[in-house]
């Protein structure tokens, strides 16, 4: 077996304004958001809609209601603390960095090098309105 992600599945507050979001969001790291599928899963409590990419399914869920108004909080044990995807150059980083300002993401850190990281550690970290925060990363030259 190889360490390959098949798929990720975040729960966020609103559904539907997360999917107004995430329909401008991933088209940036490469979906295509034609090929996303809504669904309910009424045995688990939820609606979902998963966003498909043959290297990566993304999925976003709505959240149980005993849990609507709880917030996110990335440092609590359990919880996801972020989620980086690869760019190949640094020039594509800084292309997302542009786009996502024309999306409304909340900027955590412009485009720079992290040599704390790495030498060739090059990224940009943001959050959606869940503040769930994200990266895009470069660490070639």
């Amino acid at each position: 077996m190889k360490p390959i992600i098949d798929h990720i599945q975040i729960t966020v507050k609103d559904l539907q304004a997360a999917e107004r979001f995430y329909d401008q969001f991933l088209p940036i790291v490469g979906f295509d958001i034609r090929r996303k599928v809504p669904a309910t899963i009424e045995s688990h409590d939820f609606q979902v809609i998963e966003y498909t990419h043959e290297l990566l399914a993304f999925a976003i869920t709505s959240p149980r209601k005993a849990f609507k108004d709880e917030l996110v909080n990335r440092r609590k044990p359990g919880a996801l603390h972020h989620i980086a995807f690869k760019a190949e150059t640094r020039a594509e980083v800084d292309l997302a960095y542009q786009k996502l300002l024309g999306i409304g993401a909340v900027i955590v850190a412009a485009p720079r090098l992290y040599p704390e990281y790495h030498a060739n550690y090059y990224a940009v970290f943001f959050k959606d309105m869940d503040n769930i925060k994200f990266e895009i990363v470069c660490q070639s030259e």
